[in-house]
């Protein structure tokens, strides 16, 4: 995700501290979701001047064949503010995932969930606003402190509470980061992503695809700016 300058608009940061408050409280950290899975899906949002481009794909969890793709693009007029990213990119996210004509039983975010100074980040804020089980996918570090890496996974701490793992998907590659976003253990997170990310690959498949939407979705636009 990349946050462009945008148009400086007056944002209520005290309501949304609230907010978020409300959200952390109603995150659900046990498994809700359907078991066996059959449809996974993958949310990413990105930018290009004053849109937000936003991109879902669900995935057969077994086949891992593609069953269906929406996307929304949506004028967004709410800042970059650091810790409040969730406020800018639920709306586009939920606007592409509400195109959807499929269902689906898992939702990976690209965003931190519980791993994040408030313990509601995009992936707690998505699920719960929409009560779908949802994973938060980090590429870097927000908050917290590292514990022991035991084979490919280390804890991270915040205020020596477990709010996320950091999780090696490829031998030389940075460690993505996993937290809880709604209706799952951490536990259940990790084993999940990890097995979305068999094959060699750095981010759970759904994820990557939906990533690539964006970007394919912003060149296009790029091509009229």
């Amino acid at each position: 995700m990349n946050p462009n300058s945008q148009p400086r608009v007056r944002f209520p940061v005290k309501t949304a501290r609230m907010v978020q408050s409300i959200i952390a409280e109603r995150v659900i950290e046990t498994d809700e979701y359907r078991t066996p899975l059959r449809r996974v899906a993958g949310v990413d949002v990105t930018y290009r001047g004053d849109l937000a481009i936003a991109a879902v794909v669900v995935l057969d969890a077994r086949t891992l064949e593609v069953v269906e793709t929406a996307t929304a693009i949506v004028k967004t007029i709410i800042p970059y503010i650091p810790t409040l990213l969730a406020f800018r990119e639920a709306g586009p996210a939920a606007a592409a995932i509400k195109r959807l004509n499929t269902d689906f039983d898992l939702l990976f975010v690209d965003g931190n969930g519980r791993l994040h100074p408030y313990r509601a980040g995009f992936a707690c804020h998505l699920g719960v606003m929409l009560d779908i089980p949802t994973i938060g996918i980090a590429k870097r570090l927000l908050c917290g402190k590292l514990g022991e890496w035991r084979g490919s996974v280390a804890p991270v701490y915040l205020n020596s509470e477990i709010v996320g793992m950091a999780v090696r998907t490829l031998p030389r590659a940075k460690p993505i980061y996993v937290s809880v976003g709604h209706r799952i253990s951490l536990q259940s997170a990790v084993k999940l992503t990890l097995w979305y990310t068999r094959r060699r690959r750095k981010l759970p498949l759904p994820l990557a695809l939906a990533h690539l939407q964006t970007q394919k979705e912003a060149r296009k636009i790029t091509q009229y700016i």
